[in-house]
């Protein structure tokens, strides 16, 4: 994905519930890493997690305290192993 905005990773988390989906993933990039980081979160975190991530990320997607690590994708399914289909390089 390219060009990621805060708007963008709310309106996946909301058409995930409003699909009855069960994960939503997030691919984080983190500078001194060679690989990024997946994050699944549960259907039952999608509020607290949305809100975190709203709370602690930029509108492009990096990090507040440190633009070091970013949100450089996601995506919502309702199977587990799709996550990892999807992001995982």
């Amino acid at each position: 994905m390219k060009n990621l905005t805060m708007k963008n990773l709310e309106r996946g988390f909301e058409e995930a519930q409003r699909n009855g989906l069960k994960y939503v993933g997030v691919k984080i990039q983190m500078e001194g890493f060679p690989k990024p980081e997946i994050i699944i979160n549960p259907i039952d975190n999608f509020d607290a997690k949305l809100e975190y991530y709203k709370k602690a990320y930029n509108d492009d997607l990096t990090l507040k305290t440190f633009n070091g690590i970013k949100i450089v994708g996601f995506t919502f399914e309702d199977k587990f192993n799709y996550i990892q289909v999807l992001l995982v390089d």
